[in-house]
């Protein structure tokens, strides 16, 4: 289990984030987002916790990159929970992605469901986050704003925009990722079962080869006349 913690909010929210135990320490502050591979053990569920303000776009993406068991089968349940506990989202595949806003200020619930399998763990990885429309994570107070001219508005609305699109890029070179470890994975994997199969058919064949031989042998080996 791992808590994590999203205390960005966007301008214009009440800031809502635990306060240290002294006044004069400045706030706690998470990251905005995550992307790391877990393991989830055969028949378990892992969850997770990010914190989110209002306002917000909350991504989570997943792909299961390694299962192991009898059946090998990498359908894997990922569920998403609001701060009261509601179910908000839900995908059962291999791969999948889970997106909604934010409505309310608290920790939402990410959940990795391992249940059906019995006999294997899986390899999954993850990326989810939040990220609000403006990327301003300080409000600016309104004398101040007044004594910005207009040159200096553009460029900030411009420097905003920016680290949106960016951002929306990390996201697809995260997806990217994903299915390369997968893609490895699943080469690593048919590149043994080929081996193994082509190991085993060689020695049929050689087994073959050999009982003929014995066989025939036999037919036509003609015993000795007693004399």
């Amino acid at each position: 289990m791992a808590l994590l913690l999203l205390l960005l909010g966007p301008a214009g929210c009440p800031r809502t984030e635990p306060l240290s135990s002294s006044s004069d320490e400045p706030l706690f502050r998470g990251a905005d987002r995550y992307d790391f591979a877990v393991i989830v053990p055969a028949g378990t569920s892992e969850c997770f916790w990010q914190f989110a303000h209002q306002s917000g776009n909350f991504f989570f993406s997943y792909e299961v990159q390694r299962a192991t068991g009898f059946a090998n089968s990498r359908i894997i349940l990922a569920t998403a929970s609001d701060p009261n506990g509601f179910q908000i989202g839900a995908s059962q595949d291999a791969r999948g992605q889970i997106n909604f806003p934010t409505r309310e200020t608290g920790f939402y619930q990410l959940c990795l469901d391992n249940q059906h399998n019995h006999f294997g763990f899986m390899q999954v990885y993850l990326n989810f986050g939040v990220y609000y429309d403006n990327f301003n994570t300080e409000k600016e107070q309104p004398e101040e704003r007044r004594q910005l001219n207009d040159t200096l508005e553009a460029i900030g609305v411009s420097i905003r925009k920016l680290q949106l699109h960016i951002f929306h890029m990390w996201r697809f070179y995260n997806f990217a990722r994903m299915r390369k470890g997968a893609d490895s994975f699943l080469l690593e994997s048919n590149y043994h079962y080929v081996n193994c199969w082509s190991m085993a058919q060689s020695c049929v064949i050689i087994l073959s080869g050999v009982l003929q031989l014995y066989f025939l042998k036999r037919l036509f080996n003609v015993p000795a006349s007693p004399g």
